[in-house]
């Protein structure tokens, strides 16, 4: 039995709204990852099943390894048909929020997003939501949004609704927001929702590998270069760093999705506790920072305090503005001050 996670009064809300509508918009963050696709496809599909007329919008393009999931194909990406989706967006019923706490997170969607006129929720698992949804429903301790559209499914009395494309891409969100269940992912509820997925025909082993096993030739190439070349480790620290350049990423014809999981690789080493990935943006001038960690480390507040971000204890992200040569100077600093922390003397 789960426990019932989502306040009664979200419910209500949310049981009369869908009830109301005619149509709904889901939208996610910048950079889709695969619990912004898994936990949108998951609601579109359930959605789908009450007769409503849904739109997934994303900002820009998600990765290759994604485009199997049921209704990627439907995805409709902002950067390419902005008029389409404004229209959209402007005229929606609803407009569900997922996997982001503050509106700039939909970059060139924040504006149309704000002032659309439609009823707007927030299903989110990130910490500090902004205050931008008439229903906030915001939980940082569950692993996934994926896992909350689950809960949220359920609560609602229609998990008998759920369809094995739901379910599918309802997994593929929980299993990439968790590496694979190997982090954040305790809770045995998470488990017991497996199980109910399961009971839905979905194959989890298939999955992984459509997500995972799917690299191109250039795609392996760049992680041996980066893995040979451009990892360094700080064992004085039980720290490593990755940094990549926007040339570096050409040489390997970079595309969305090819650097995805390489933050994780280091931790892999004995000892190592704490590893940051700078990679040079291939479409805004900036750097974006990955940030992992292992056990207590609290690599969001590394992200908060150096790198303009947030996020989990163990898994954040950051933006920098400015050449990579600094990015790394801050990292270095970030590791000093953290440095009882890092070795675990506090």
């Amino acid at each position: 039995m789960l426990s019932k996670v989502i306040s009664q009064a979200n419910i209500d809300h949310v049981e009369k709204w869908f009830e109301r509508a005619d149509k709904v918009v889901i939208v996610s963050h910048v950079s889709p990852d695969g619990d912004a696709i898994g936990s949108s496809l998951g609601l579109y599909h359930f959605l789908l099943s009450q007769d409503k007329t849904v739109h997934v919008i994303v900002p820009n393009a998600f990765p290759d390894f994604l485009k199997w999931m049921p209704g990627a194909k439907d995805i409709i990406q902002y950067n390419r048909y902005k008029d389409f989706a404004d229209k959209l967006i402007s005229e929606a019923d609803v407009l569900c929020v997922l996997d982001l706490n503050v509106l700039s997170r939909l970059d060139e969607m924040k504006d149309v997003v704000e002032q659309s006129p439609a009823r707007k929720m927030l299903v989110d698992h990130h910490l500090y939501p902004g205050d931008f949804a008439r229903i906030t429903i915001s939980h940082p301790h569950i692993s996934s949004t994926s896992e909350l559209v689950f809960r949220l499914i359920c609560q609602l009395g229609n998990f008998s609704d759920l369809t094995k494309e739901a379910a599918e891409c309802i997994y593929t969100g929980m299993m990439t927001d968790t590496g694979a269940f190997t982090y954040n992912s305790n809770n045995r509820e998470i488990y017991l929702i497996i199980g109910e997925l399961l009971s839905l025909g979905i194959d989890k082993d298939e999955i992984y590998r459509n997500v995972y096993n799917n690299n191109s030739e250039n795609r392996l190439r760049l992680q041996g270069y980066v893995l040979y070349e451009k990892m360094q480790l700080f064992p004085q620290f039980n720290a490593a760093l990755i940094a990549l350049s926007r040339d570096e990423q050409k040489n390997f014809h970079y595309m969305k999705g090819d650097t995805e999981g390489l933050v994780n690789m280091p931790l892999s080493i004995k000892g190592i506790c704490f590893s940051v990935f700078l990679r040079e943006d291939t479409e805004k001038d900036m750097i974006k920072i990955s940030l992992r960690s292992v056990g207590t480390f609290p690599c969001n507040q590394v992200a908060a305090e150096f790198f303009n971000g947030g996020g989990h204890l163990n898994a954040s992200g950051g933006e920098f503005y400015g050449p990579l040569e600094e990015a790394v100077k801050l990292f270095k600093q970030a590791l000093v001050k953290y440095e009882d922390l890092l070795l675990g003397k506090k």
